[in-house]
C-alpha cells in the first residue's frame, strides 16, 4: 500500500505530510498579523515599562504583563486545483479565504469583517466555493456561495438555525449537503443551545431544500456524498447541555450555586488561556481534561461537551470516544459503521477513507484494510492530497 499524502490541521496550524515527512505550512497572513501586533506593542511599550509606566500612572502599569497577542485561527481546509490548498483563517476582527499554490505562494481570495467565513469547499469545476457564514451577533450560521475569484458573496440558507460544513454533491446539478441544527433561545431571544444536527441537501438551481438524514438522539455531522451516491457522515450522541427541570434539581442548583459561580469564573479565564496559548490552566499530571477548545467546538458544530479526554501519559493528545462513529449510507438506504472514534474524515476518488480520532490519522482502503498514517496533536481536519 503506497504512503498516503495528506494535509491536516493540528493545534490550529496547517501541516502537510508527504513521503513520510511532515512539514508545517506557515501563512503569510498570520505572520503579517502577528508582526503588526508586535510592532504596536513595541511602540506602546514605553507606557508600561520604566519611567514611562510611572509617568502614565497605575492604570497603564497594571496592564504591563498583558501581551498584544492576536489569535489567528485556521477554520477550514480543502483541496484546490493543481496541488493548491484552500483554507479559511480568522482573527477577532476579520475572516477570509486563502489559496496556497503548489509553489508555496499565498493569495487572499476573499475577506470580510461582517461574518466569520469558515469551511470553504471548492466545486469540482473549480469556479465556485461554498462556505459557512457565522453571525456572531445572533449566533446564526448559514451556508454561503461565492465565486473562486470575485466578491459576489451570497448566503443561500436562512432561518434561526446553525448550518455548517457544506460539501458539493458530485454530478451535473449544483447541490450542497451540510449539517444543520435548530437554535434554542430563551424568553429574551438570547442563544440557549443547539438542537440535534441533521443533514440537509440544497439544490441551488431549483432552491429545493431537503432533509436527507436525521436520527433521534444523535448528531449527524460533516456530511459528504461520494461519486456512487453513498452518504458519509459522523454520528455521535446528542447532548443538549440542558438538564431536565424538577423541584429536586432546583434545590440542588441553589445549594451548589456558589461553587458553580466560582467554576464559571475559572472556566472564563481557561477559555482565554486555550485561545491564546492552546493550553488549559490546569495541566498537572493526574488531571482529566474533558473540554475541547471552544473555537474547535464551533468548527464542528457541536456546542455540547465533546468528551475529549487527556490521559496522564499523553498530556497533549486528544481523542474522541468510540461513540463518535463514521457512517456510510448506501444508495439503497442501508447504514453501516465503517470506523469508530472519528473526529474528522476525507474521501478519495478510489473509495479510500482518511480519518482521525483527534490524536492520529488512519487510512481505510476500499477492501477494508486499515493503516495508521501518522500521530499528531489535536487534529481538527484531514485532507487527501
Amino acid at each position: 500500500m503506497p504512503e498516503a499524502a495528506v494535509a491536516f490541521l493540528s493545534n490550529r496550524k496547517l501541516h502537510v505530510c508527504k513521503n513520510g515527512a511532515t512539514r508545517l505550512m506557515e501563512s503569510d497572513f498570520e505572520r503579517t498579523v502577528r508582526e503588526r501586533a508586535a510592532s504596536i506593542e513595541r511602540r506602546h511599550g514605553w507606557k508600561t515599562q520604566g519611567r514611562g509606566a510611572k509617568f502614565m500612572g497605575g492604570a497603564w502599569a497594571a496592564h504591563s504583563d498583558v501581551k498584544n497577542e492576536v489569535p489567528v485561527v485556521l477554520t477550514g481546509l480543502t483541496a484546490g486545483a493543481d496541488g493548491a490548498l484552500l483554507y479559511s483563517l480568522e482573527t477577532d476582527a476579520v475572516s477570509g479565504i486563502f489559496l496556497l499554490d503548489a509553489a508555496g505562494v499565498e493569495t487572499r481570495l476573499f475577506h470580510t469583517a461582517d461574518v466569520r467565513v469558515r469551511h470553504a469547499a471548492l466545486h469540482p469545476d473549480g469556479a465556485m466555493l461554498a462556505a459557512t457564514a457565522f453571525h456572531q451577533d445572533n449566533m446564526q450560521s448559514n451556508i454561503a456561495v461565492l465565486p473562486m475569484h470575485g466578491t459576489d458573496f451570497a448566503e443561500v440558507t436562512e432561518g434561526d438555525s446553525f448550518d455548517q460544513l457544506p460539501h458539493w454533491v458530485p454530478g451535473p446539478k449544483r447541490q450542497i449537503v451540510f449539517q444543520s441544527a435548530g437554535l434554542g433561545r430563551d424568553a429574551g431571544g438570547r442563544f440557549a443551545g443547539l438542537g440535534p444536527c441533521a443533514i440537509q441537501r440544497l439544490d441551488l438551481d431549483s432552491g429545493d431544500l431537503e432533509e436527507i438524514a436525521t436520527e433521534s438522539g444523535r448528531d449527524l455531522l460533516q456530511p459528504r456524498q461520494a461519486q456512487d451516491g453513498s452518504l458519509y457522515y459522523i454520528r455521535k450522541p446528542y447532548e443538549s447541555g440542558v438538564p431536565d427541570a424538577s423541584w429536586l434539581t432546583s434545590l440542588k442548583d441553589a445549594a451548589v450555586l456558589p461553587f458553580r459561580i466560582a467554576r464559571a469564573v475559572f472556566l472564563y479565564f481557561n477559555v482565554f488561556s486555550m485561545m491564546y496559548s492552546g493550553k488549559p490552566l490546569v495541566t498537572h499530571k493526574g488531571a482529566i481534561q474533558r473540554r475541547m477548545d471552544p473555537r474547535q467546538l464551533f468548527i464542528y458544530g457541536n456546542l455540547a461537551r465533546a468528551q475529549m479526554t487527556q490521559s496522564e501519559e499523553e498530556d497533549a493528545r486528544y481523542r474522541v470516544p468510540s461513540s463518535w462513529e463514521l457512517m456510510r449510507r448506501l444508495a439503497g438506504g442501508q447504514n453501516e459503521v465503517i470506523a469508530r472514534s472519528v473526529l474528522a474524515f476525507d474521501l478519495a476518488s478510489d473509495g479510500s477513507v482518511l480519518h482521525s480520532d483527534g490524536a492520529s490519522i488512519s487510512r481505510l482502503t476500499p477492501d477494508g484494510r486499515s493503516e495508521r498514517v501518522l500521530d499528531a496533536e489535536r487534529v481538527e481536519q484531514v485532507l487527501f492530497l
